[in-house]
Parts: C-alpha cells; sequence; structure tokens
C-alpha cells in the first residue's frame, strides 16, 4: 500500500491536518488518536438517532441485572 488516497494525495489527520503516519493511520501521531478517542468518551461525537438508553433507563437495567446476580429482588 502506497499510503496515498484514491485522488493520489498524501491523507491528511482529521484532527491537525498534518500528513498521516502509517502506525497510527488515519491520524499522524498517538496524541492525535487519543484527543479523538476522549472526543468520543466525552460525547463530543454523537451518532444520529435516538438513544437506546437514557439515564433513567439504564439505572432501572443496571438495578435488574444486580438483581439477578443477587438472587435478591
Amino acid at each position: 500500500m502506497s499510503g496515498k488516497s484514491p485522488a493520489g494525495k498524501k491523507p491528511r489527520c482529521p484532527m491537525c491536518k498534518k500528513p498521516v503516519a502509517e502506525a497510527y493511520r488515519p491520524f499522524c501521531s498517538d496524541r492525535c488518536s487519543k484527543l479523538d478517542l476522549a472526543r468520543w468518551f466525552g460525547e463530543a461525537y454523537v451518532l444520529p438517532g435516538e438513544r437506546p438508553f437514557g439515564g433513567a433507563d439504564l439505572d432501572e437495567e443496571k438495578n435488574s441485572f444486580q438483581s439477578l446476580w443477587t438472587g435478591s429482588d
């Protein structure tokens, strides 16, 4: 693989626009890959559509699983 995009240009890091490093593809460095991951964890990026669980739903699911695990109701 030559590391070039279909248009013949070298791909750029989506975070800082520097040339992509093969070891961190599609990023230029470990730093940029971690910054991107932090944005996902911080919910700066979201997928369109409704969330399958909200805060109350998640607490209810957690309690259901805990009661199944511990055998209590």
